[in-house]
């Protein structure tokens, strides 16, 4: 991560995770965020990063399953996070949108499967 206020920010406020373990002001800093069974952890990157290099097909996707995607959608989009695509029902039967996260990991918000 090339800042972890960033990340504490995007994934709280964006996506509602809410802060699991906050050491950003500690000697080894340190930050992750919980939302049901999901938990991201993140530390400062060691060096910088290109962001070219974190976009797809390079890059990674984080899906995540929602019980209700359209109020999501409505919830990022009140937030004013850019999107990279808006909610679409896909050809293999959910719908999702997606976006990047402040690093441009590539994240898909997704209904569950049936």
């Amino acid at each position: 991560m090339r800042d972890l206020n960033a990340f504490v920010d995007f994934y709280s406020r964006v996506l509602g995770f809410e802060i699991a373990d906050d050491r950003r002001e500690s000697a080894a800093p340190y930050a992750s965020v919980v939302r049901g069974s999901v938990r991201l952890g993140a530390v400062p990157a060691w060096e910088p990063v290109d962001p070219s290099t974190r976009y797809l097909p390079s890059g990674v996707e984080i899906v995540i399953e929602v019980e209700d995607v359209s109020a999501e959608f409505e919830h990022v989009q009140a937030t004013g996070w850019p999107l990279v695509e808006g909610l679409q029902a896909r050809a293999w039967g959910l719908t999702d949108f997606r976006l990047l996260d402040p690093d441009g990991y590539f994240l898909r918000i997704t209904s569950a499967a049936p």
